[in-house]
């Protein structure tokens, strides 16, 4: 009978002269892990992926558990384990024999994702067939297998794991890199791998439906992706908002708790409410749609580092550093409250002077640290992180900020991370938002009718308008006409449902809303009553009591103008019958233009079936509708 952990029978080890790698003597820690590995208590889950364009699973994503109740039962346990007691490739070999004996036993479709480690890649045991030899045993062919490369240990050597890969590839396998975003390591990863497949770290998923920021990094990543032809695959979707995003979006494949959990037994084919959300006809509103209800803060920038409590000792915090190339500044704790941080620089400066590593390597790490670090809380906003780091000394901009949360510690921010969000959402508001009111402006909501015709979804399109605008900006003054203009944008975004509603501004008083909504007639009635209720303070007493405003007219006459009113005209488009923004567009202004000839506040309907004679069914129409006026 075939071993899959030969590397483990200490005769076959001596007749080769190979051992365990050197470590320090055996600990109970070293013993409980190899007792694991030897009697064959790991135990494979699978979390399956969604190929969200062909509605199945597409593959697994094989993982690893200890005995239940065991103190090496999760993971992360197992692997630290395996760490400091120099077990790490053997566990990981023994990790790859149980899942794929786990999954050639239970029949699963598809395509099989393991993990690896760069070191793992480079084991000997993985290259010189020996697992080829195992899975020709189970009946799996390479070409169903996907090395996943995990970030948990950098890679120094690309050459040599260019030219690694380059052999499994001529085998069948095929190769993918995890946790995308996570660190510009693997954004080099990627350019020197070119992987088949990309995983998007979780982080950039979870909430990526309400998070305008999140949403633009998944954009430019698949927009990459398409250009090496890579698959993305999105981890951490735990909620069907952020699946139709994904869907939406156009990535390929997604995985998550909403899909699945991880689980010995997995299900072969999607549940029904995750094809529920893959078959809705609804689109999607991309979160940038809203820029106005979602605000940028600290929270954004947080990035979580392990912190240094304040008992350490300087030795401590140098070896952090030397451990970890990447890490600038250490957060210093008393408790779970920050009280300092700790420069790299300024540490190994000071230990690089004669005999002052001797002197002060057993001191406090509170005697190099910077006493008064910059903190500030989670909900600062990014403009005012950017005002005080203008105002704080030079150095707060390399050392950054600590992000607390009621105080306790959360991550830290950096300097360069806020210059960069704080360029990307000025260029992003100047291209794309109305700077009055932050709504989105005639770019996304042109590309917003458009994914709706293209994905054949009926809708209404809203086109709303104030009436005698301009004799009350006239009397009153643009400001208090700005005034009016945020109003009326703030009363569409709150009758809308921001999941299945886009509201836009076009310009001015001008502004459509693009309804997925089944009650949108009862959302623009209540859109007109919140304008007529609202806008009243705005007014002078005279003006209330006299019904209308005195000025002039274009012939200079004076006279009296009513009171500014909205209009609404209502286009029920449907979209075998329109082909793009534009025809949307002119007939929704003219079902404004209807609205607009009524007194007061009022919603014109258009249900006639086409405006355009050279689309098919021209004749098949019916009489528009003056629902309400006020």
């Amino acid at each position: 009978m075939f071993n899959p952990f030969p590397h483990l029978i200490p005769e076959r080890h001596a007749d080769q002269g190979a051992a365990f790698p050197a470590s320090p003597p055996e600990t109970e820690e070293s013993l409980a892990l190899k007792a694991l590995i030897q009697e064959r208590q790991l135990r494979a889950v699978f979390q399956p992926l969604l190929d969200c364009r062909a509605h199945s699973h597409m593959g697994y994503e094989g993982l690893i558990r200890g005995p239940e109740g065991h103190p090496l039962a999760s993971p992360d346990a197992l692997f630290a384990a395996a760490r400091r007691t120099h077990l790490s490739l053997e566990l990981e070999h023994a990790c790859r024999a149980t899942i794929l004996e786990a999954f050639a036993r239970l029949r699963l479709p598809g395509k099989l994702f393991i993990n690896s480690s760069p070191n793992g890649l480079l084991d000997p045991r993985l290259k010189n067939g020996e697992s080829l030899d195992f899975l020709r045993q189970l009946g799996i062919p390479p070409s169903r297998i996907v090395i996943e490369i995990t970030e948990n240990q950098q890679i120094t050597d690309f050459p040599e794991i260019q030219a690694t890969l380059a052999h499994f590839r001529s085998q069948g396998y095929r190769i993918a890199i995890d946790d995308l975003g996570e660190g510009f390591s693997n954004l080099r990863m990627w350019s020197e791998i070119r992987p088949e497949y990309v995983k998007i770290d979780r982080h950039f998923i979870t909430g990526i439906s309400q998070d305008d920021l999140k949403f633009q990094f998944v954009k430019a990543m698949q927009d990459l992706a398409e250009t090496c032809s890579a698959h993305i695959i999105a981890e951490g979707i735990e909620s069907a908002a952020d699946l139709q995003t994904v869907r939406d979006l156009g990535i390929a494949c997604g995985q998550g708790y909403f899909i699945s959990r991880p689980v010995d037994s997995p299900e072969k084919s999607p549940r029904q409410d995750v094809l529920d959300v893959l078959c809705s006809r609804r689109v999607a509103v991309f979160p940038q749609a809203m820029a106005s209800s979602s605000i940028s803060t600290a929270r954004t920038l947080a990035n979580y580092i392990d912190p240094i409590h304040v008992g350490a000792d300087n030795d401590l915090v140098f070896q952090r550093f030397e451990d970890d190339p990447q890490l600038e500044v250490l957060p210093v704790l008393e408790g779970d409250i920050p009280v300092g941080l700790i420069n790299r620089h300024t540490l190994i400066d000071r230990f690089a002077r004669p005999f002052r590593r001797e002197l002060y390597g057993k001191k406090p790490c509170t005697l190099f640290m910077d006493p008064a670090p910059l903190i500030v809380d989670e909900n600062a906003t990014v403009q005012e992180l950017g005002l005080i780091l203008s105002r704080a000394a030079r150095h707060y901009l390399f050392d950054g900020f600590i992000v607390t949360s009621s105080g306790r510690y959360m991550g830290l921010g950096s300097g360069h991370d806020l210059m960069a969000l704080i360029t990307e959402m000025q260029i992003s508001a100047a291209r794309y938002a109305n700077p009055l009111t932050q709504l989105p402006g005639n770019v996304p909501i042109n590309e917003h009718i458009d994914r709706l015709l293209s994905a054949g979804v009926s809708f209404t399109a809203s086109y709303a308008d104030l009436d005698n605008f301009k004799p009350f900006n006239d009397i009153y003054g643009y400001r208090r006409g700005d005034d009016v203009i945020q109003l009326l944008g703030q009363i569409l975004v709150e009758v809308a449902d921001t999941r299945l509603d886009f509201v836009g501004h076009i310009g001015g008083d001008d502004f459509l809303i693009l309804f997925q909504s089944n009650d949108w007639e009862a959302r623009c009635a209540r859109a007109l009553k919140l304008f007529d209720e609202r806008v009243l303070p705005i007014f002078t007493q005279e003006d209330l009591i006299r019904g209308g405003l005195i000025g002039e007219n274009r012939r200079g006459e004076v006279v009296l103008h009513p009171l500014p009113a909205l209009s609404i005209g209502a286009l029920m488009a449907d979209a075998c019958l329109y082909e793009s923004h534009h025809e949307i567009a002119t007939a929704a202004a003219d079902a404004k233009k209807q609205a607009k000839k009524q007194r007061g506040s009022s919603l014109f309907i258009e249900r006639r079936r086409n405006l355009f004679p050279n689309l098919p069914n021209a004749a098949d129409s019916s009489s528009p509708d003056l629902i309400f006026a006020s």
